[in-house]
């Protein structure tokens, strides 16, 4: 497909808000944060040019546009990859998320190799074991606390359309996934290139050096693996990397392209 297109793709009970840029270059499908929405990969994409084809999303209830749904689990995350990339006609691409997008590009690649160009994952998907019984109440409280203000963000698409109660189990949800014991294998499973790119320092929500802790669990996982390496560990933050260190991103990706 060679022109820019967007519009909605169906998957399951909702549709999802899609952009494809086209063009005959390597495909490449970005998987957003948490609550994130495609507007935050715009450096990299400028970075990256027209030698790869982009296609960017909304998962769901996030954005303007994509759809409601009565699923927002992380395998319903998973599942709208393979739904994106069959609408677009895609049969192969490489994979580039953030946090949230970072674990569900790590499944996906880890399940569908054949499928994999390779994969950028950037400040997510390290095998921890954070979320213990008080720290999902505390988020719990967390999300119920700002829920006030979120009705008012809505319409400007900064905010997902769910309720805090759903956020909240997204998170959780998270918590769950990157236990040690949980993601570790899916890691090990990987076969295609891979390579990390981490921020420095704490992320919203973290304390101390909790954040440090966490990455620092990548080194027993490159050490089991030769198809993951780090790529780069950059001066930015969790929050602010995709804006100011998407060279750093841009690099990792032609690798594994290149690869």
């Amino acid at each position: 497909m060679n022109a820019n297109w967007s519009g909605m793709v169906p998957v399951d009970d909702t549709a999802l808000a899609v952009t494809d840029t086209g063009g005959p270059g390597t495909p490449i499908l970005y998987l957003n944060g948490q609550f994130a929405t495609q507007g935050y990969w715009k450096y990299l994409i400028a970075e990256l040019g027209p030698d790869f084809r982009h296609i960017t999303y909304d998962e769901r209830a996030r954005g303007r546009k994509s759809g409601l749904s009565s699923d927002y689990s992380f395998e319903a995350a998973v599942r709208d990859v393979d739904a994106v990339l069959a609408a677009r006609g895609v049969r192969r691409a490489v994979l580039v998320g953030w946090s949230y997008g970072a674990f569900v590009g790590a499944h996906w690649a880890s399940r569908n190799p054949d499928r994999t160009i390779g994969a950028v994952l950037v400040d997510g998907a390290e095998p921890y074991d954070w979320l213990d019984d008080a720290l999902e109440q505390r988020i719990r409280k967390l999300f119920r606390r700002v829920s006030w203000i979120a009705p008012l963000l809505r319409p400007t698409g900064l905010v997902p359309r769910l309720s805090a109660r759903q956020m909240a189990e997204i998170n959780i949800e998270l918590g769950r996934i990157s236990r040690e014991r949980e993601l570790g294998p899916v890691l090990d499973a990987i076969t295609v290139p891979t390579r990390y790119v981490l921020a420095s320092g704490a992320s919203l929500g973290s304390k101390g050096d909790e954040q440090e802790r966490i990455r620092a669990s990548l080194d027993a996982v490159v050490a089991r693996n030769p198809n993951i390496r780090v790529s780069a560990k950059v001066a930015s933050n969790h929050d602010r990397i995709l804006h100011k260190d998407y060279r750093a991103i841009a690099r990792a990706v032609r690798e594994v392209a290149a690869l």
